[in-house]
């Protein structure tokens, strides 16, 4: 969609970005990930462990919280540890609580973007 007034266009540009980041918290799994990560690094088998997912699961999610830039990896032997890229995602994550328990069961149950959405 084109914006007419270009002021509304630049703001709608700058708020891209933004967007784009919440989207890629967007996934229950990708926020279990991060909070295993903001207590240091794991390996995939690692977190398949702690999480009780299945390994094809846990690598599709560090791969796009990687493509995201969100978390960094390096090859340790056979296998890789992955990191928060910047530990104070976990602060952004711990900034939403408040909010999240003031509206309650309202952001589950929304109909645009709630569980059933």
């Amino acid at each position: 969609m084109e914006e007419r007034d270009p002021e509304v266009a630049a703001e709608r540009a700058s708020l891209v970005a933004a967007a784009c980041f919440f989207k890629s918290l967007g996934d229950p799994t990708r926020l279990m990930i991060i909070r295993r990560l903001a207590a240091g690094e794991h390996r995939v088998a690692d977190l398949v462990a702690d999480l009780g997912l299945a390994q094809p699961t846990v690598s599709k999610h560090l791969r796009c919280l990687r493509d995201c830039g969100l978390v960094l990896s390096r090859p340790e032997g056979a296998a890789a540890m992955y990191r928060l890229a910047y530990p104070d995602l976990v602060d952004v994550l711990r900034s939403a609580e408040p909010l999240l328990a003031r509206t309650g069961d309202a952001v589950v149950l929304c109909p645009s973007s709630g569980v059933t959405a």
